[in-house]
């Protein structure tokens, strides 16, 4: 659905979920290296809302643990250079707001096919939890929606969680206009994926997908230029 609005310039900010964007839409993919403000921007907002004024580009995340990262040093070193590159690039819009990431052995069920869970088959294992991320998101929607520091919020993330947050700006910021867009592939619904229910029934408008072409066509340079040398592209990415 087309945002009904489009002759009005609405004040826009952009709320992106880093890790849902990351697991649900860029993992096992050679798109990592995006460039978010061309892609919600000039490639998804420019067909959805074309009037829209982007003001803020607000990106949630948690640095990664080389301990437990695949690439070890690697990953955390290419995510470093991932937020840098996007603030070089745009460095009036792109806000990285980080949580953080917490290390600790735990006592889980045993998972048996079949069966439910059993307390007294409890197995010890590493939990590896992403702390303030999604508070830090939904604080933000509520507390720029309600200052009036935007017109427009244009969250992307499947994630439930964010539905309070959404209720609140309903009832105390009626005049906000919400457009979601989903972090899931064009072949979702093939894979039993589908667009979160409780959050699209809150948004004026939905982006159920985003295609592969839309994501190439935004991708930041190889080399993002910054006063000392150049922040390159991770070579495992």
């Amino acid at each position: 659905m087309v945002f009904s609005r489009v002759a009005i310039a609405l004040k826009t900010t952009i709320y992106i979920d880093g890790y849902n964007l990351y697991y649900s839409r860029l993992r096992g993919t050679s798109f990592k290296w995006l460039d978010v403000v061309a892609l919600f921007r000039d490639v998804i907002l420019a067909v959805q809302d074309p009037s829209a004024e982007v003001v803020a580009v607000k990106f949630f995340t948690a640095p990664i643990k080389a301990t437990y990262a695949r690439h070890g040093a690697e990953s955390e070193s290419a995510q470093k250079r991932y937020h840098r590159a996007l603030k070089l690039r745009h460095p009036e819009l792109v806000e990285v707001i980080q949580g953080f990431h917490i290390l600790g052995p735990s006592s889980l069920p045993r998972y048996v096919p079949g069966q439910l869970p059993s307390k007294a088959d409890l197995h010890q294992v590493w939990m590896i939890e992403e702390k303030q991320t999604d508070v830090n998101l939904a604080l933000h929607i509520y507390r720029d929606a309600t200052r009036s520091q935007c017109e427009q919020l244009v969250i992307c993330s499947n994630d439930s969680d964010l539905e309070p947050a959404l209720q609140m700006v309903r009832s105390d910021a009626p005049g906000i206009a919400i457009g979601l867009v989903m972090p899931l592939r064009d072949t979702a619904k093939e894979q039993g994926v589908y667009s979160n229910k409780r959050l699209t029934a809150l948004a004026d408008w939905v982006r159920h997908h985003i295609r592969d072409e839309e994501l190439g066509a935004a991708q930041l340079p190889t080399h993002v230029p910054s006063r000392k040398k150049p922040v390159s592209k991770p070579s495992h990415w």
